[in-house]
C-alpha cells in the first residue's frame, strides 16, 4: 500500500506517435529517480512503445489498439481499474484522460488551455496547461511531477542497442555518417535532391553514408534515389531493415547524423552523437531534438539560422515567417515548405566538415 505521497505503482500515458514516446522519457527516468523502488508501466498505441523496449526505468508496456473504439476497449478498461497509485497523464486527449481516471485516483495531467476541458480539470491532483511555461514538450511532461519533485535535468533515454544484421555490421566503415532520407509528411521533407548533393561530397571525400528509413514503399524509393550517389558500401542503404534498438547500435557508433523533424532525428540526438537537424515550419523550442541530457530549461529560440544544444545543430531556412507552426506553405501534410526547399545542401556539407574534423566539437 503507499502511503501519501510514495507511489508503488505508477501508470504513465503516452497516446501519441513514437517521437512524442521517446520524449516522454525524461518524465519516466525523473518518475524512477523519485521513486526508485516503484514499477512504472506505460500505456500507448500499438506500434508506437519500441522506443521503450528495454528501458530500464519501465516495468511493463501496455498498448492500446489505435482507433479501437470502447467495447474494444473493455478488458483493457477492466485491467485497469484502480490498479495504479498514481497515473501520470502524458497526453491531453480525452481517451488518455478517461484512461488515467480509471487507472488510478491520484492523477497528474497534460491540459488544453480551453473551456470545454473542464471536466479534465475536475478530475486532476495537478494539471498542466500546454504551452504555459517552459514550451519544449520533453519540459511540458516533465512538469506533471511538479507536486513531488522538480527535476534540474531533463535524460531522454534511447533504446538499448541491439546486434546489428551481420552483413550490415560487416559493411560499416568508420567514420561514417548516417542520413535519415525520408520523413512521415511532406512539408517536414528536405529536398531528396540536396541530400544527394550531401552524399556526393561525402562519397567524393572517402566518407562512408548510410541511408535509415522504414519499409514503407515512399521511403525506399526515397533512399534508393540517394544510395545511386556510390556503390555499396561506400553508400549503404540500410532502409527497412532496422528495429529501433538496432538503430540505437548504428547511430551510437556514426561520426554524425543528418536528418529532419522525424522520430530517428529525436533518436540520434538522444545517442549522444553529432546531429545536423534540418528544421523547417515547426518551431524548435516545442520540437527541437533534446540533446540527451541537459538542463531542463528549452536549449532553443524559436528561429535561427543556427543554433546548437550540446551535440545537435539545427538549421533553418531564412525566411521571414520562420517558424509558421503549421503544416508547410499550402497548410497541409503534403504542402512544400519553402523554408526546407531553399535550404542549401552546402549548408550542411559545411557542418559535416567542422564536425568530421572535430567529432568532439561540433561546433
Amino acid at each position: 500500500m503507499a502511503t501519501k505521497d510514495e507511489f508503488q505503482r505508477i501508470l504513465v500515458i503516452c497516446t501519441r506517435l513514437i517521437g512524442d514516446v521517446l520524449l516522454t522519457t525524461p518524465l519516466i527516468h525523473a518518475a524512477k529517480q523519485r521513486w526508485p523502488q516503484s514499477r512504472i508501466d506505460v500505456l500507448g498505441f500499438q506500434g508506437t512503445l519500441g522506443m521503450l523496449e528495454g528501458n530500464p526505468d519501465v516495468h511493463e508496456l501496455v498498448e492500446v489498439k489505435g482507433g479501437s473504439g470502447w467495447l474494444d476497449s473493455l478488458g483493457l478498461m477492466r485491467r485497469l481499474w484502480r490498479r495504479y497509485d498514481l497515473v501520470l497523464i502524458a497526453q491531453h486527449t480525452d481517451r488518455a484522460h478517461l484512461y488515467g481516471f480509471l487507472a488510478a485516483s491520484r492523477r497528474s495531467g497534460l491540459l488544453p488551455n480551453e473551456r470545454r476541458a473542464w471536466w479534465k480539470r475536475a478530475l486532476l491532483e495537478h494539471a498542466v496547461l500546454l504551452g504555459d511555461g517552459e514550451p519544449h514538450v520533453a519540459l511540458e511532461k516533465l512538469r506533471l511531477l511538479e507536486p513531488w519533485t522538480r527535476p534540474q535535468v531533463a535524460t531522454v533515454v534511447p533504446p538499448p542497442g541491439a546486434p546489428l544484421p551481420a552483413d550490415i555490421a560487416g559493411a560499416l566503415r568508420p567514420p561514417y555518417v548516417v542520413m535519415q532520407v525520408p520523413v512521415r509528411v511532406r512539408y517536414k521533407q528536405w529536398p531528396i535532391a540536396h541530400y544527394r548533393s550531401v552524399a556526393d561530397a561525402m562519397v567524393t571525400q572517402g566518407v562512408q553514408v548510410v541511408l535509415t528509413g522504414s519499409a514503407a514503399a515512399s521511403d525506399l524509393a526515397a533512399t534508393a534515389a540517394v544510395a545511386s550517389a556510390g556503390p555499396a558500401p561506400q553508400v549503404l542503404d540500410v532502409a527497412g531493415r532496422l528495429e529501433l534498438k538496432q538503430l540505437s547500435t548504428l547511430l551510437g557508433g556514426a561520426a554524425a547524423y543528418v536528418g529532419p523533424d522525424t522520430s530517428i532525428t529525436h533518436l540520434a540526438a538522444a545517442c549522444g552523437i553529432p546531429v545536423i537537424a534540418l528544421y523547417g515550419p515547426i518551431d524548435p523550442r516545442l520540437w527541437g531534438p533534446w540533446p540527451g541530457s541537459a538542463a531542463a530549461t528549452t536549449p532553443y529560440e524559436p528561429r535561427g539560422p543556427r543554433q546548437q544544444a550540446g551535440q545537435v545543430i539545427l538549421l533553418q531556412g531564412d525566411q521571414p515567417c520562420v517558424p509558421c507552426n503549421g503544416a508547410g506553405c499550402e497548410r497541409h501534410d503534403a504542402s512544400r515548405s519553402d523554408c526546407l526547399e531553399t535550404m542549401a545542401p552546402q549548408r550542411v556539407i559545411d557542418e559535416l566538415h567542422r564536425v568530421l574534423r572535430s567529432p568532439n566539437e561540433p561546433g
